[in-house]
């Protein structure tokens, strides 16, 4: 294109590239430090990626290790949203889970999961044997159990809406249709176009593109590529239960110790109608994209429920949606921490890229946003 032809250059003091709950939450924290805050969204609408296809669980900050990004941010993070949420109406509860073990090995490791938890600033956890645990569900069947008092589940969508509220009423704005095509470092700041032509200059960039945002800084003209991890992706399917659960718990499997954890195991969550499903297994994928749930894998969801509730019949179990984990870390892996790469790492002035935000991501997004507009203040 002649130079001549090219649209004007607009100036903007920060983009935040992706609309999900981490995007929202991150362009919030910035616009309400009076930051001119603009966020691009490649979809039609906002959180229409990872942000709306998960188990929509506040975790408490349990099984992380100690002193992570994961451990630190969920743990404040939990905080922070319960406290949006009540003071947004934004619909949540505070239902609690049950860590369930079935094996021996399990059941001796129950006493170090409520130390890690402890090491991480979580220390309402409760050993409980079968009786008590029984005591709280009386369909559970399982050796033993911790109780997780401050866990929940959260209206993810309706906390997205008061997010871009909350941004737009502090002046910024959601751009949809709006996806980047190339980023150039300039001494002025970065240069991003979008797949319409369209050219912002901006101050700074924040990256939050989840499933993308390794695409999106290999982009960055200016960005050294060692700074960029490999994208993995770890599936996440769901199955659905025809009727309601006998349960008022979350009820997950304890994990076996010694493993990797890619997930926390074929758990029970429950929305805030009280509606059951079970999910997400793990299935390493090649796409970003792939997010069709096989029926057959209902095979293999049957047998893991079925090992704290033997009560499942036969033909309940459907086919629902599948997720997908935007991971930095591959099969047979230790699980990676958040990434917040930020000038100190990377060297490019404004740009903070972030990889990996997987689960706990929804629980940890306020306290993300904070974080994210420190390494900008």
């Amino acid at each position: 294109m002649n130079p001549a032809d090219m649209p004007p250059i607009e100036t903007c003091d920060v983009l935040v590239a992706g609309a999900g709950v981490v995007g929202l939450a991150v362009a919030r924290a910035l616009a309400l430090q009076g930051r001119e805050v603009m966020v691009l969204e490649r979809e039609a609408t906002i959180g229409t990626g990872t942000s709306s296809r998960n188990s929509e669980v506040i975790h408490a900050g349990i099984y992380y290790p100690a002193g992570s990004l994961k451990a630190r941010l969920c743990v404040q993070g939990k905080q922070m949203l319960y406290a949006y949420c009540a003071e947004r109406g934004v619909a949540f509860r505070r239902c609690g889970k049950l860590i369930v073990a079935n094996t021996p090995s399990q059941l001796a490791a129950l006493p170090a999961i409520v130390e890690r938890a402890r090491a991480n600033g979580v220390d309402d956890l409760v050993l409980l044997d079968r009786d008590q645990a029984r005591a709280l569900e009386p369909a559970l069947e399982c050796l033993g159990a911790v109780h997780s008092p401050s866990t929940g589940i959260v209206d993810s969508h309706g906390l997205m809406l008061a997010l871009q509220g909350d941004l737009e009423h502090a002046g910024g704005l959601v751009a949809c249709h709006s996806s980047v095509a190339s980023v150039r470092v300039r001494p002025e700041g970065l240069l991003v176009t979008t797949e319409d032509g369209t050219r912002l200059l901006a101050r700074a960039l924040v990256n939050a593109a989840g499933l993308h945002a390794c695409d999106l800084a290999r982009c960055i003209d200016g960005l050294d590529p060692r700074h960029v991890p490999i994208p993995h992706y770890a599936k996440g399917n769901y199955f659905t239960l025809a009727g309601r659960a006998p349960f008022q718990h979350l009820i997950y499997p304890a994990p076996e110790p010694d493993k990797h954890l890619a997930g926390l195991g074929v758990h029970l969550t429950l929305d805030l109608g009280g509606q059951a499903k079970f999910g997400p297994d793990v299935q390493w994928v090649a796409r970003a994209d792939d997010l069709q749930v096989d029926p057959a894998r209902g095979d293999a969801f049957y047998a893991e429920v079925r090992r704290y509730w033997p009560g499942l019949a036969d033909g309940s179990l459907q086919p629902g949606y599948a997720g997908m984990r935007p991971k930095i870390s591959g099969p047979d892996e230790p699980a990676a921490d958040f990434v917040l790469q930020g000038p100190a790492v990377h060297g490019v002035p404004g740009l903070v890229n972030l990889f990996g935000i997987e689960s706990p991501g929804l629980t940890s997004s306020l306290a993300i946003g904070q974080a994210v507009a420190a390494l900008l203040a």
